[in-house]
C-alpha cells in the first residue's frame, strides 16, 4: 500500500521553516521526501498548498484514567484535531503495573467496575491493549499512587527499607518492559504525605532508564513557588528529565504563577524541567480539593468523617472558597444522574447552600467525583505557551493551532516543534515525532488549523476531515 501527498508545504516537526516537498508512504513508514511527480501511487493526496506535518503528541491524557481506552478505543476526538500519540499514566495513576489486579487508584475518574482486569505486570498490560487494538498511539508511564498503594495500603506510612527497594524494584521493571517513566500526584490526599527522599529515590531509578518523571505539584496556589522549586531540586540532584504537569495560572496568584516560569527559566542549564499546558479557562478538579488543607491531609476514610462531624463541619463551611455554583459542572461516574449538572442545579434541588452541597456530594459519590471549575486565566496560559520549555497537552493541540494561526503568537513552525518534535524528544520516541525516511508514517495535512487528512501508521484514518473508523494505532514502548 503507497500513499502520495503532493504539493504541500511540509513542517517537519524540527522548528526548521515549511518547505515545498512530497512525501511517499510505503506501508507503515515514510518511504522518501522530495518530488514525485509522475509517481504512481495506490492513494494521491493532492496538498494544493496546505501544511504537511508530524502526527501531534498529547504528552499529557486521560483516557485511561476516564478508561475510554476500553470504551471507546477508536479515541477519534484526538484523531480528528491531528493527534496521533497519546500518553497516559499521569498524575500518580496508571492502569499498569497492577500488584492485586485493583484499579483502586482511578477510582475518582472512572466506575472501575465495568473492566475485567486480566493483567498484573507492564508488559502483560501492552499486550492485553494490543490484542484489543486502538485507534491511537498509546504509551504510558508507572503510576506512583497505583503502586505504591497496593504495596502497602495506608499513605500517611513512610516506606521502609524493604518496601523502598521493593518499589524502586517494581518500577525498574516496568521501565525495562516499555513504561516511559513515572509519575506522582503530590497534590492529592493520598500523595501529600510522601517525602522528598522517596520520590528522589525513584526518580534516581528513573533517570538510570532515561525515562520522564512526570509531577503534579504539591500546591498550586500559595506554595507554589515551594513546589517548583521542589521539583527542581529533584532534577538537579538525580539528572532525570522532569515534565511538570498542566502548570496553570490559577486565578489570584498571577504572581506565584509568573515567579514559577521565571524560576524554570533560571534553572534550564541544572535542571531538565519542563511543563504542560492546557489551552482552557476551566480546571478539572477532584472534589475533595475543595476542601481546606488541614483536611485534606487525611485519607478519604477520615475526610468522609470530618465533613459530618458537628462543629468539624461549620469550621470546614466555614473555610472553603466561595464560589459560583453555575461554574462547576459535575462528573461522578459512579453517579450517572449527576454527569452535567452544575453545583446550582444541584444546590437549587436539595434547597442548600453552595458549601452544603458540595459536602453533600462528596458524601454521596464518596469523593469519586471530578468536577469542571473556571478558575484558570486563559489570557495567562496562552502568554506561558511561548516559553521554551512549554508543551502543549490535555486534548489541547487542534485548539492550540487556530490560536497560532489566528493570533500569530509564534510562528507555525514553532508551534508544529511544539506538539510533535520537543515531546518526542523528552519521551525518547522512537522513529517519531518528525517527517524523516524512515520514520512512521504518523502525519497531519490541515489549511487553516483545520485538520483535512491524518495518517497514522500507513493508515489514512481521516479523510477530508472525517473519521474512517480505522484502527491503526500501535501501544509504543520506551
Amino acid at each position: 500500500m503507497t500513499i502520495l501527498i503532493k504539493n504541500i508545504q511540509l513542517i517537519d516537526g524540527s522548528g526548521r521553516p515549511a518547505f515545498k516537498a512530497d512525501v511517499l508512504v510505503k506501508k507503515e513508514k515514510i518511504h522518501a521526501i522530495g518530488n514525485f511527480p509522475r509517481y504512481r501511487a495506490n492513494e494521491i493526496i493532492d496538498g494544493m498548498g496546505a501544511y504537511l506535518s508530524p502526527g501531534f503528541i498529547d504528552i499529557n491524557t486521560e483516557s485511561d484514567h476516564n478508561l475510554t481506552l476500553f470504551s471507546n478505543p477508536a479515541q477519534q476526538d484526538f484523531l480528528l484535531q491531528g493527534i496521533t500519540t497519546i500518553i497516559g499514566g499521569q498524575g500518580g495513576a496508571s492502569l499498569a503495573p497492577l500488584i492485586y489486579g485493583s484499579l483502586e487508584s482511578i477510582k475518582e475518574w472512572a466506575n472501575t467496575r465495568k473492566i475485567n482486569i486480566d493483567w498484573h505486570t507492564a508488559a502483560e498490560f501492552f499486550k492485553v491493549m494490543e490484542r484489543r487494538r486502538l485507534g491511537i498511539n498509546f504509551g504510558t508511564l508507572v503510576g506512583h499512587r497505583t503502586v505504591r498503594q497496593a504495596l502497602i495500603g495506608d499513605p500517611r506510612k513512610d516506606l521502609s527499607r524493604n518496601e523502598s527497594r521493593i518499589l524502586n524494584s517494581i518500577l525498574e521493571k516496568s521501565l525495562k518492559e516499555g513504561a516511559f517513566g513515572f509519575s506522582s500526584g503530590l497534590d492529592y490526599p493520598h500523595s501529600r504525605q510522601i517525602s522528598y527522599n522517596e520520590i528522589k529515590s525513584l526518580a534516581e531509578t528513573t533517570a538510570k532508564h532515561k525515562g520522564v518523571y512526570a509531577a503534579r505539584l504539591r500546591d498550586e496556589k500559595r506554595g507554589l513557588l515551594s513546589s517548583v522549586k521542589e521539583i527542581i531540586e529533584i532534577a538537579k540532584e538525580t539528572g532525570v528529565k522532569v515534565l511538570i504537569n498542566n502548570l496553570k495560572p490559577l486565578i489570584g496568584y498571577r504572581k506565584d504563577y509568573e515567579a514559577a516560569l521565571e524560576l524554570i527559566s533560571k534553572n534550564t542549564d541544572k535542571a531538565d524541567v519542563y511543563f504542560d499546558a492546557c489551552l482552557s479557562d476551566t480546571n478539572a478538579v477532584l472534589i475533595y480539593e475543595f476542601l481546606p488543607g488541614w483536611v485534606r491531609k487525611a485519607d478519604c476514610e477520615t475526610m468522609l468523617k470530618d465533613i459530618q462531624t458537628p462543629g468539624l463541619k461549620e469550621k470546614i463551611l466555614k473555610e472553603m472558597p466561595r464560589i459560583k455554583g453555575e461554574e462547576i459542572i459535575l462528573n461522578a461516574p459512579a453517579n450517572k444522574y449527576l454527569v452535567g449538572k452544575s453545583l446550582k442545579e444541584f444546590a437549587q434541588n436539595r434547597n442548600l447552600t453552595i458549601g452544603e452541597s458540595l459536602l453533600e456530594l462528596m458524601k454521596i459519590t464518596d469523593f469519586r467525583a471530578v468536577v469542571s471549575y473556571k478558575n484558570i486565566s486563559f489570557k495567562k496560559t496562552v502568554q506561558s505557551l511561548t516559553h521554551e520549555r512549554a508543551i502543549v497537552a490535555s486534548k489541547s493541540a487542534g485548539k492550540f493551532l487556530k490560536l497560532v494561526e489566528k493570533e500569530k503568537i509564534m510562528p507555525i513552525e514553532k508551534a508544529i516543534y511544539k506538539i510533535t518534535g520537543l515531546p518526542t524528544a523528552k519521551l525518547k520516541l522512537k522513529n517519531r515525532g518528525l517527517v524523516r525516511e524512515g520514520y512512521s508514517a504518523d502525519l497531519v495535512l490541515f489549511r487553516d488549523a483545520e485538520i483535512r487528512e491524518v495518517i497514522l501508521n500507513g493508515k489514512r484514518v481521516v479523510k477530508d476531515g472525517e473519521f474512517q473508523n480505522i484502527l491503526a494505532g500501535k501501544i509504543l514502548r520506551h
